[in-house]
């Protein structure tokens, strides 16, 4: 082992600067610079006896492993905006080989242990994932290789595979949850409570699936395979979807087809119905979504899990597990829902000047707090203390995103500023 700390120095700043010129980010401000070798920190090996360079992404510095949701969320963001698609292709390749009955994990284990599968969306975004890597690099050899397992996926969510994930024939949604299990992004659990249980049809969900049976039509037409059936799943979906629409509200419902009925709450999960590559949405409602969730759940570090107006909301996360636990997706900012929040608003307004505002403080926030990278939450009440992880991985790699799609919609002269 060398000792010499002036070479090892020079190693880094070496590195660094490596990152920087792949990311095409040399002409970039300085903490956009930043963010592309931050992002380096959350890729880590993930061995396996048939692929020892196998690759994933933890989710957080100091305590979190790597967790399937958030590594595809965080996949485009810290792997190809950053022009490092052989990593990103290590990702999907490696995590290919833990499908089981249509799944991914949700949660690696220590070595030797068994992965859990309890995430109803994880597989979802891998799909979202393998998308954004066969548009950013036109490798259709890697699509022929995944493609029987993505074939595999779909017919496992309608035929039903665990904790009650299942297709709905009625109307082609999907449909997941059972009492005691936490299946959604929102998973917090405090012994026998699941916070947030979201059992039913979330609307993030279901635009999930419907992006990726649309992404699967797109993907069976470049291989030449039968896409016919894809479409007609997605057609099933679109003409379905409006169930989730909240007329008097003007935004879409949370979940519906609950234990207990509909839920109305304002929450960030809707924006996903706009943000995705395929929305099932008109445009004049993807504007209203946009536009109540800007309203009510836009904070300067991202937006809230809840409106405040909800009677279940929480301002602040503080106090013990139970409270903070009880606050997390109950009114807590999350920083990397910056990165859908953005890409709608581009979407439906076609404003990048104020999209780029809406990215200021989280890029201010990098010289505070875990210096040098993004916070997991943030309160959702003034002053907006950040908390959790100082360094989370889909933070990063959502503002990253955020600003690599503000760039490609303003004028040159102005795409790096």
């Amino acid at each position: 082992m060398s000792l010499d700390g002036p070479a090892a120095l020079a190693r880094r700043q070496e590195r660094d600067e490596q990152l920087v010129t792949q990311a095409g980010l040399g002409d970039a401000p300085e903490d956009v610079q930043h963010l592309a070798r931050a992002a380096d920190q959350f890729v880590v090996a993930r061995s396996t006896a048939d692929a020892p360079d196998g690759a994933s992404i933890i989710a957080g510095y100091p305590w979190f492993g790597d967790w399937g949701r958030d590594t595809m969320i965080a996949l485009p963001g810290l792997t190809l905006t950053t022009g490092r698609p052989d990593v990103a292709k290590k990702i999907l390749r490696t995590y290919a080989r833990y499908v089981d009955r249509g799944m991914i994990p949700n949660r690696f284990p220590d070595q030797g242990d068994t992965p859990e599968y309890n995430t109803v969306d994880a597989t979802l975004w891998y799909v979202e994932a393998i998308r954004a890597y066969v548009e950013a690099t036109g490798d259709t050899d890697l699509l022929a290789d995944l493609f029987p397992v993505l074939r595999d996926i779909v017919e496992w969510h309608e035929r039903g595979t665990r904790y009650g994930i299942q297709v709905d024939p009625e109307d082609g949604l999907l449909r997941a949850g059972e009492p005691g299990v936490q299946l959604t992004w929102m998973d917090a659990k405090v012994g026998d409570w699941v916070v947030t249980p979201r059992i039913g049809k979330p609307v993030e969900v279901n635009a999930l699936w419907y992006n990726a049976l649309r992404s699967l039509e797109a993907f069976a037409k470049m291989l030449g395979e039968p896409a016919d059936a894809f479409g007609k799943r997605a057609d099933e979906v679109e003409s379905h979807f409006d169930r989730f629409w909240d007329a008097e509200r003007g935004h879409l419902r949370d979940v519906i087809g609950g234990p207990d009925g509909d839920d109305p709450s304002l929450r960030p999960n809707q924006l996903f119905a706009v943000s995705l590559p395929h929305s099932p949405m008109s445009t004049a409602q993807q504007k209203a979504v946009v536009d109540a969730c800007a309203a009510h759940l836009y904070t300067p570090h991202s937006l809230r899990s809840l409106a405040p107006n909800h009677q279940d909301y929480v301002g602040t996360y503080q106090g013990d597990r139970e409270h903070r636990d009880g606050a997390y997706h109950r009114g807590t900012v999350w920083s990397w829902l910056i990165g859908p929040f953005v890409e709608a608003h581009l979407r439906v307004h076609d404003d990048p000047e104020t999209a780029r505002s809406y990215l200021a403080p989280l890029r201010r926030h990098l010289e505070g707090h875990g210096v040098g990278s993004i916070s997991e939450i943030f309160d959702g009440d003034a002053p907006f203390t950040p908390r959790g992880t100082p360094a989370q991985a889909w933070g990063v790699a959502q503002l990253l995103a955020a600003w690599n799609a503000v760039r490609r919609a303003l004028p040159d002269q102005e795409g790096v500023a």
